[in-house]
């Protein structure tokens, strides 16, 4: 198993990139600016961009496993790699995700805390509802742990 930062042709990994984040133009508000890094195992399994959001913030602006691969430890493997790998030079590493049943807890096992939630931004910045678990997604829910 190897984790790979990937500089060039980002685009590339856009199917996967969308099972995270629906919408091409929301994911083309930080692929840009953001570090990506897939996780190789025999064949990509995971992939995750992070941004620097100022004042030692750190933000998990993607993460998606596909799905033949979840449930078997990549995403946790990829951001306890993140963690290490940027321990030091941020204080915090924060994720924002919808309320769901699903990806609350992930990151919960992982070690975050909810800190903050922005109102309505799922129904305010997305074309469509969006989904998770049978429930439609309105807050942007804020998970932090410290690195």
């Amino acid at each position: 198993m190897k984790i790979i930062e990937i500089k060039n042709n980002k685009k590339q990994f856009l199917p996967l990139l969308l099972l995270a984040d629906e919408q091409e133009n929301m994911i083309d508000r930080y692929i840009d600016r953001g570090t990506m890094y897939v996780l190789d195992d025999m064949g990509i399994k995971c992939i995750c961009v992070v941004t620097d959001e100022g004042s030692g913030i750190l933000e998990i602006k993607n993460i998606a496993t596909k799905p033949k691969d979840q449930r078997k430890g990549y995403g946790k493997t990829l951001i306890d790699f993140i963690a290490a790998k940027y321990k030091g030079k941020y204080s915090i590493l924060q994720v924002g995700t919808g309320d769901s049943p699903s990806t609350v807890p992930f990151y919960e096992k992982c070690g975050f805390v909810r800190s903050h939630s922005i109102k309505n931004f799922f129904t305010d910045n997305y074309a469509h509802p969006i989904y998770d678990c049978g429930i439609q997604l309105t807050d942007m829910i804020y998970l932090q742990k410290k690195i």
